[in-house]
């Protein structure tokens, strides 16, 4: 690497941006109003992976840095933004950048998606970040404090909230379609990475860090320890000190309906796993959630699945109907339906009665985001236009519900949750797991 083209165009421009040598053309400063016509600088966090959609939907925008601690995993985006000023470690990115930088997208591992916002939002920067929003319930919740202090536009990246379906389903709940929901199920083949492991063996071989990663920024605020390729770039999602498992991967994306129903914090959360250990999640879990009644409408169960767990088919599913591998059962007195993933697509079941009711269905109320594009609808908040539908101070409260499943599986009883002292009160250690320690330098 020491001659690459790469290596050597990152030193150029880490000199340049030390140097203060990088000019940009006009556009949109926080000081200089809000026009919807302006272009808004944005620095990108993550740039390898899941990032890279971030950079793409940055196209009519000015991009003004791209970091990302593992150059190789981040070369293709580094190579199509050639003349973008790359840096491996965000503080760095922030200290020389922040007065040219009106936005930051954030797309790494969970762990530093709090690190990472906090740094940007002190300096009053509007912040995207990849769900889950936090890596633990406390971090959710400052989050969403500062962004409100600050007025900030914020998103998190559960890109079906801007989508059809998730408005389609809260309509119809409304109109009283569904007539009361008692129950929802919602299932997942995650995880497809490796969860239920041991920490690596490195008694007999210690793996050499690749000199395009820097180690060091990578782990961040997680606690010390040898490089292995068993965390990354990917498997990191199994390990506790990382990611948040099948559920935190899948979970603010399935169980958005959490917001069509309009349903409060859980009363209680019970789980039952197999294959977890201390360092890593479950190889398979089921995850029952008893939410209370709200005003007219009763009680309610969600029950999560996943590792390739299933629930037991409602009579509504017909037989022959090919069963997916994720989505989600909503189930009501008068009706049910079937949900991607997303909440993209929304169907009654059984199809046939889909068809029967299309023409009585209620009208759309809710206001649409063109495309469906939460990133689009993200940048129009930046620009002084209306908060984005997955802003912090929603996304917190998704984030608490769907992270509560992981501390009932770690603490392995029914825990019941206060939703407004936001705490566990009949296990009292299950509350070691609403927040975490963290590794000095970064700034938390």
């Amino acid at each position: 690497m020491k001659n690459s083209p790469l290596t050597r165009r990152r030193f150029l421009q880490s000199t340049a941006a030390t140097a203060g040598a990088i000019s940009f053309p006009h556009v949109l400063r926080s000081q200089q109003g809000t026009s919807p016509n302006a272009r808004l600088n944005v620095a990108c966090v993550g740039v390898g992976g899941r990032g890279a959609a971030a950079v793409g939907a940055m196209k009519d925008e000015n991009l003004v840095a791209l970091c990302d601690v593992d150059e190789a995993r981040a070369s293709r985006t580094l190579k199509a933004q050639a003349g973008v000023p790359y840096f491996r470690d965000y503080r760095k990115m922030l200290d020389q950048l922040a007065n040219r930088i009106d936005a930051v997208t954030v797309s790494t591992p969970d762990h530093m998606h709090y690190p990472i916002a906090m740094a940007a939002m002190a300096l009053g920067k509007h912040v995207f970040v990849e769900k889950p929003m936090a890596h633990t319930i406390w971090e959710a919740h400052q989050m969403a404090k500062i962004a409100r202090e600050k007025k900030l536009a914020t998103q998190m990246g559960n890109q079906g909230h801007a989508g059809e379906g998730i408005r389609l389903l809260k309509e119809w709940y409304q109109a009283g379609v569904f007539g009361e929901v008692l129950e929802i199920h919602t299932w997942t083949d995650r995880p497809i990475w490796p969860q239920g492991v041991k920490a690596p063996d490195h008694s007999k071989f210690r793996p050499v860090v690749p000199a395009t990663l820097d180690w060091d920024v990578w782990l961040g605020v997680a606690p010390a320890r040898a490089y292995d390729p068993a965390y990354l770039p990917f498997n990191w999602r199994g390990f506790w000190d990382f990611g948040t498992g099948a559920l935190g991967d899948m979970g603010c994306h399935m169980m958005d309906a959490f917001w069509a129903l309009d349903l409060p914090a859980p009363a209680t959360v019970e789980a039952s796993s197999a294959g977890q250990t201390d360092i890593s999640a479950p190889t398979a879990s089921v995850v029952t959630y008893q939410f209370p009644a709200r005003g007219k409408h009763p009680s309610l169960k969600w029950v999560w699945y996943d590792g390739k767990l299933e629930p037991v088919l409602p009579p509504e599913f017909e037989e022959g109907r090919k069963f997916p591998d994720n989505a989600t059962f909503i189930l009501g007195t008068k009706a049910s339906a079937i949900a991607d993933p997303n909440y993209f697509t929304l169907r009654l079941m059984p199809e046939k009665r889909m068809q029967e009711m299309a023409p009585s269905l209620p009208p759309k109320t809710i206001p649409r985001i063109p495309g469906g594009n939460h990133f689009a609808e993200w940048i129009r908040a930046c620009k002084g236009g209306e908060p984005a539908g997955a802003n912090f101070d929603y996304s917190a409260r998704l984030t608490e519900m769907v992270l509560l499943s992981n501390v009932a599986v770690r603490a392995r009883r029914k825990i019941e949750w206060d939703g407004v002292a936001r705490k566990v009160t009949n296990v009292a250690a299950a509350n070691a797991f609403l927040t975490k320690e963290y590794r000095p330098g970064f700034g938390v």
